[in-house]
């Protein structure tokens, strides 16, 4: 997933506002970072990049609730149900905030709710959207799921220590007090640090904390399934999922970890292509073969014919030639058609007249069902003779040889 990474202000913004950014070209490390006014962000990549907004940690409340049955994460009604059933929690009147559920909805302890400054959201989209800067996806800066992990972050003037974990999500200030908060940690409590406040989070917590920067925990975040964009601030259905093939087929394309995907497919195709050639090839020269055998055949059988241009007809000619000559009956003569005809016409017809032309045969004045002509035609037909009625005409000729 090529991506470019914005971390929302905590503070109202506008066009000067410099937001906090990750750029990741393969979805899985950061190329570049910085701060940057929005129409100077730099570009998301190729086609089918994602811009996604990260919501901080200081922005966002977390509640756990139990959904009522009958109500799902697609429900007409779930805005007031979530208002009902948030009121007595929330420190803001329901209506200024923005409710988000967690992608998981069918957990039995319940769905996680996330809400935040409806306002502030929608003025901080619009100042990417106004700067051609659309987003694709929010995410939470941090989640609550997966085992106790302390951050801290921010500076020295504004430290701050988040704590995440299945249960929740809590921003305390990174100092003694703040820690008086927070539940005893056991000793492998995972710790991680900005470098900016490494030295007075070891100080606190008694611990040495691993260090990271800003940019990679928003890519994490980016990584997740979760996606705030919810009630008004979701994209139609239609749009996220050509949004989705347009970034799956971008990042199949070009992106470093497909790069053996795409060469296994490219020498798959060409070994295909090989084989089919050699495949066309042999069968070219085996029917070249078969036609020189039957060729030889026809030359040897009968010397006289020194040019073959069809030799299956041709020796089906020769064969009744040799039959005529020696005085043997063949299937073009008349007595034959004769013979066969008879056991092929329903008993009781009659004709009026029978011709016999250069080895077709006519009988005229016959009288046949639509049925009895399809079963006459079909019985000749498998004795080798082609046959056509066209009024009370039967034509009846041996294999379309004359």
């Amino acid at each position: 997933m090529s991506a470019l990474i914005v971390r929302l202000p905590a503070q109202p913004p506008n066009a000067s506002t410099e937001l906090d950014y990750a750029l990741s070209l393969d979805g899985s490390s950061v190329q570049s970072h910085g701060s940057a006014q929005t129409t100077l962000l730099p570009a998301a990549g190729r086609a089918g990049a994602e811009l996604v907004a990260v919501v901080p940690a200081q922005k966002l409340s977390w509640h756990r609730i139990e959904l009522p049955k009958g109500t799902s994460a697609k429900s007409p009604r779930l805005r007031a149900v979530l208002e009902g059933m948030l009121e007595d929690q929330l420190l803001d009147d329901p209506e200024t905030l923005h409710f988000a559920l967690s992608p998981k909805t069918s957990d039995s302890a319940g769905v996680w709710v996330a809400a935040c400054e409806r306002v502030w959201l929608r003025d901080a989209l619009q100042v990417l959207e106004q700067a051609g800067r659309p987003v694709s996806r929010i995410v939470p800066e941090f989640a609550p799921e997966g085992p106790l992990t302390l951050h801290a972050m921010g500076d020295a003037h504004q430290p701050v220590l988040v704590a995440a974990s299945s249960d929740g999500v809590v921003c305390l200030p990174l100092s003694a007090q703040g820690l008086q908060l927070l539940p005893a940690l056991a000793q492998d409590t995972y710790c991680v640090a900005e470098p900016a406040v490494a030295a007075l989070a070891e100080q606190l917590l008694q611990r040495k904390p691993e260090i990271q920067l800003a940019a990679p925990r928003w890519l994490q975040a980016a990584q997740t399934d979760w996606d705030l964009a919810q009630f008004e601030f979701s994209s139609s259905g239609r749009a996220r999922m050509l949004k989705g093939f347009a970034t799956a087929g971008s990042d199949f394309l070009s992106a470093p970890a497909w790069r053996s995907v795409r060469w296994a497919l490219v020498l798959l195709m060409l070994a295909n292509l090989l084989g089919l050639n050699a495949w066309a090839w042999r069968e070219r020269i085996a029917l070249a073969d078969k036609r020189d055998a039957i060729g030889r055949t026809l030359t040897q059988t009968f010397p006289q014919v020194k040019l073959v241009v069809d030799a299956p007809v041709q020796m089906e000619k020769e064969v009744i030639a040799l039959r005529r000559a020696t005085g043997a009956a063949s299937s073009a003569d008349l007595e034959t058609m004769l013979g066969a005809l008879s056991g092929a016409l329903p008993s009781g017809r009659t004709v009026k007249s029978i011709d016999f032309t250069g080895g077709e045969l006519q009988l005229k004045g016959l009288s046949l069902q639509d049925q009895e002509a399809q079963a006459v035609v079909a019985t000749l037909k498998s004795q080798g003779y082609t046959a056509t009625l066209q009024g009370e005409t039967l034509s009846i000729a041996r294999g379309g040889v004359q």
